[in-house]
């Protein structure tokens, strides 16, 4: 018994060490991190996906191709990297302001990425992006977004849009790839596009409005809880989670409803005039085949089509910021994932046992 005793309190010992531990290399790590240029922002990423491409071919051909075709294809790969490499060292001699084209240089695509949620936060990165590539795109350049969002807060969505018009503003070509859904704000989002593309499945759409909230008003007063709310201003309060709503209050916020859904519509008319807005303004969502027939989007094609093609006559770049975050943002963001992680193995287990044949 005593050796269990003296057993638990060795665990509990090591295991205080181990969070004191942990808990000083998060404050060293924090306060250096503080101390280098930069910190409080983050860092940004290029990647050239050209030399991506070409060092998955080569994979390819290294496992199918016989020995000796291979050292063929490897000798003549060698001699047009080399060629490759002159070429990029001349047109960084000769990258100087706006005669970079006109010294032979080739076309730059830029591609970046947004996942919107529902306060659209990736607005964040993406601002940062598109100021490090408009401080060398040109008109002769084009910027590719690989663009996911379900939508959300009209305010975020709006910030977010007008983030793309900035490339828009400086006559740098956009397109955007939607590859699952631009539904909502993720819409307003993509018709800012000079080119817009989307898989034959992807979901686009959903150009309304939408006002939801629980209201316990009458739980509270069954309990004979008061709740009072002083405010200035007739409609300073309208819809609220436990007040009372009155008829007075809710024809307001439709009416606020309706204007936003009236500006929303002439946003989208105006940067894709082609479409019949009225009859698409109604909610609804289609998926990539139907929303070609109805002129919401330009063409049917998924982002990496897009890409691989751009790889062909020009040399593409990914740029990615990444927001520095503390090392308390970092575990908490871990243990949401590790949350996220066992409700959905909870729902696949669930699901398996109740459905069988």
């Amino acid at each position: 018994m005593e050796y269990f005793i003296e057993y638990g309190l060795f665990l509990a010992k090591l295991v205080t060490l181990v969070v004191a531990f942990v808990f000083i290399v998060g404050i060293l790590v924090s306060a250096g991190s503080k101390g280098r240029k930069g910190a409080g922002r983050g860092q940004i990423t290029i990647t050239h996906l050209n030399e991506e491409l070409d060092e998955m071919r080569d994979a390819m051909k290294k496992a199918i191709y016989d020995k000796a075709s291979y050292k063929l294809e490897l000798k003549e790969e060698k001699k047009r990297q080399k060629q490759e490499r002159e070429r990029r060292q001349q047109a960084k001699r000769g990258a100087q302001g706006s005669s970079d084209h006109e010294d032979g240089k080739r076309k730059r695509v830029y591609v970046i990425d947004f996942n919107g949620d529902m306060e659209a936060s990736e607005v964040v990165s993406l601002r940062e992006e598109i100021t490090a590539i408009l401080a060398l795109a040109t008109p002769d350049d084009e910027v590719v977004l690989r663009l996911e969002s379900p939508g959300g807060m009209v305010h975020a969505y709006g910030l977010a849009s007008s983030q793309l018009d900035r490339i828009k503003a400086q006559k740098v070509p956009l397109t955007i790839c939607v590859d699952k859904v631009a539904a909502s704000g993720g819409y307003m989002m993509a018709c800012l596009a000079d080119r817009l593309v989307a898989a034959p499945f992807a979901i686009l759409g959903s150009i309304g409005v939408l006002v939801q909230l629980p209201n316990f008003n009458r739980l509270l007063r069954k309990h004979d809880v008061d709740y009072e709310t002083i405010s200035a201003g007739e409609f300073k309060t309208t819809l609220t989670t436990f007040g009372e709503i009155t008829q007075k209050g809710r024809d307001k916020v439709k009416e606020d409803v309706e204007e936003m859904h009236g500006l929303f519509k002439a946003w989208v008319k105006d940067h894709r005039p082609a479409v019949d807005i009225d009859s698409i303004a109604t909610g609804e969502t289609w998926v990539g085949v139907h929303a070609l027939e109805k002129s919401m989007i330009d063409e049917l094609m998924t982002s990496d089509e897009c890409i691989v093609k751009a790889c062909e006559n020009a040399d593409v770049y990914a740029v990615h910021f990444e927001i520095r975050r503390t090392l308390s943002d970092k575990l908490g963001a871990a243990i949401q994932k590790g949350l996220d992680m066992a409700v959905l193995a909870w729902i696949k287990r669930t699901r398996d046992t109740t459905y069988y044949s």
